[in-house]
């Protein structure tokens, strides 16, 4: 860490689209603690691809600053199914499928992050819970709050299905934050909806809440829709070097 809280700040928030709330990062800097700082990655596919580092290199910045990673592999969420940015519902994966995207995903992640600096945990840890506890869960936001998300609103008002369980994947990802009790929390500006809702979780089970800082979403290949393995628009981490160049 440097002597400054707000130079350090300024170095972490050069080029985020939004730190939230205003402030905050900066007073948490100047605890002169290490900061647990969460990214949470659900393994709906085996490998990571360029899109993917822009959050990882800004978690490598942190572990450069004397901070520690909490790299959350979704292995319950995934089995929901993050909805951000979504005009539909995602398809179920096995288990199988999903320990063994973990497996790689993980490895790939270190390819960006020190492993030595990065606390890896699986979210099915704490998420399978006994029911008592979901419902306190569930009791922490309304649907109304939930159905402001701009995917969901777009597709409510086209009369498009929402599952219950989708409805439920912001909750499962912001108790993550209470599990791990962390202090930041990075995503791309698809998952601002979900990292703020965090903040109102970790309230009500009485956790100090965590800062926001939001990356920008990079374009696949074909410079129009988002880097995405589904859309075939990718440069993957572990592609030869050839391919790299050639897309």
């Amino acid at each position: 860490m440097t002597d400054s809280a707000a130079e350090d700040a300024r170095f972490l928030t050069r080029n985020a689209v939004e730190a939230l709330p205003e402030g905050v990062l900066e007073r948490q800097l100047g605890e002169g603690r290490p900061l647990r700082v969460k990214l949470g990655i659900d393994p709906t596919a085996p490998d990571i691809h360029l899109g993917h580092t822009v959050v990882l290199r800004k978690l490598r910045e942190f572990q450069d600053l004397g901070h520690t990673v909490v790299l959350i592999i979704g292995d319950y969420t995934a089995r929901v199914g993050d909805p951000s940015g979504r005009s539909a519902t995602r398809p179920v994966l096995s288990g199988e499928q999903i320990d063994a995207n973990a497996e790689t995903f993980q490895r790939q992640a270190f390819k960006v992050l020190d492993a030595d600096r990065t606390e890896v945990r699986r979210n099915g840890e704490w998420l399978d819970m006994a029911m008592e506890e979901l419902f306190g869960l569930a009791r922490t936001a309304t649907v109304a709050q939930l159905l402001e998300r701009d995917d969901f609103a777009k597709r409510y008002a086209a009369n498009e299905p929402i599952s219950v369980l989708e409805l439920l994947y912001p909750l499962l990802q912001g108790y993550d934050s209470v599990a791990v009790r962390a202090d930041v929390e990075l995503g791309g500006t698809d998952q601002k909806f979900n990292l703020l809702l965090a903040r109102q979780i970790q309230q009500a089970y009485d956790v100090p809440q965590q800062s926001v800082l939001t990356m920008p979403i990079l374009p696949g290949t074909d410079g129009v829709q988002r880097m995405s393995k589904s859309l075939g628009n990718y440069v993957g981490v572990t592609e030869p070097a050839e391919a790299v160049f050639g897309k």
